[in-house]
């Protein structure tokens, strides 16, 4: 039977979408929800959501699961295990201006990384696509202030941020790594175990400083958006998305998640958009739609150049 087909860029958009408000949900509630185990809790309910659709298919895979348990637990230490648990506890030190603003150049750094190690060329339009929507989130978080980006001084968050970005880096430039044949449920049930394995050491120390989560409704709500939405929606979207367009084009779709972010605070928080939303949005959408733009034959790129 035939996998039902997805437009790949709204997987991504979608994706996006999810993790904006995952961002705004985190810093909200930080000081209900203490980072490590905010992001221990998240993937535990994104386990009990993938766990069902996992299952049917473990016993006729599992050798092809084990026969490639290094690339899965590579995998699953950087894109579960480090990613939200660094960028949780950035927040916790540093502004979102800041972890927005690093957070933007997870699309430079996975190209980088792809070129390095796998040889994949960005094409023309791609660089200047990705470029003209970088200066788009720019023009979003610095409010359209060169002040307020002046302003920003590293501190211990933008450190766990730098380190946030290289991890959902190295998971998305190596996702072309993922064991072929496995059904993408049951490769991220193990991506969620192998994370869970790192988490859990940190999460035993974070509780032994005396830091709780001090349930309530809306933290519960919270960890149950992280975990339903966030974790399991997110990751399935964002897997899929990236088998089919590449790691490259698939991280730049992260630079809607400012996007998402402004217009999130005008539904919910009732803000009034300026000038350099409207303009940072037209820069963001405008550089993702040229790098998504399906190349002429002139522009097509050489096999021996995307291999």
């Amino acid at each position: 039977m035939r996998r039902p087909h997805f437009n790949p860029y709204l997987l991504l958009a979608l994706t996006s979408l999810f993790w904006a408000g995952n961002m705004v949900m985190s810093r909200g509630l930080r000081a209900d929800l203490p980072p490590v185990a905010l992001a221990f809790w998240r993937w535990v309910t994104a386990f009990c959501c993938v766990l069902p659709l996992a299952l049917p298919h473990l016993r006729s895979q599992w050798p092809l699961l084990r026969a490639a348990w290094k690339k899965v637990v590579f995998l699953g230490v950087f894109g579960v295990g480090c990613y939200n648990t660094f960028s949780y506890v950035a927040v916790q030190y540093t502004t979102a201006t800041s972890a927005t603003l690093l957070n933007s150049f997870i699309p430079v750094v996975t190209s980088v990384l792809a070129l390095a190690f796998f040889g994949r060329r960005l094409a023309r339009p791609e660089v200047i696509g990705g470029l003209i929507s970088l200066v788009g989130v720019v023009l979003l978080i610095s409010r359209g202030s060169i002040a307020t980006l002046l302003g920003l001084e590293l501190n211990t968050g933008d450190l766990w941020m730098l380190l946030a970005v290289f991890s959902w880096s190295l998971y998305t430039a190596f996702l072309q790594w993922r064991p072929q044949g496995v059904h993408p449920m049951l490769l991220l049930a193990a991506f969620i175990v192998v994370g869970l394995a790192v988490m859990a050491p940190m999460y035993a120390w974070e509780l032994s400083t005396g830091a709780a989560i001090n349930l309530h409704a809306g933290s519960l709500a919270g960890i149950l958006y992280a975990g339903v939405v966030a974790a399991f929606l997110g990751f399935v979207c964002f897997n899929a998305g990236v088998a089919q367009v590449g790691p490259a084009v698939g991280s730049l779709f992260i630079h809607l998640m400012p996007v998402f972010a402004s217009i999130l605070s005008a539904l919910v928080l009732g803000e009034t958009p300026a000038w350099y939303h409207y303009a940072g949005m037209a820069l963001v959408f405008g550089g993702i739609l040229l790098t998504t733009r399906k190349p002429t034959p002139a522009m097509a790129v050489s096999p021996a150049v995307m291999r």
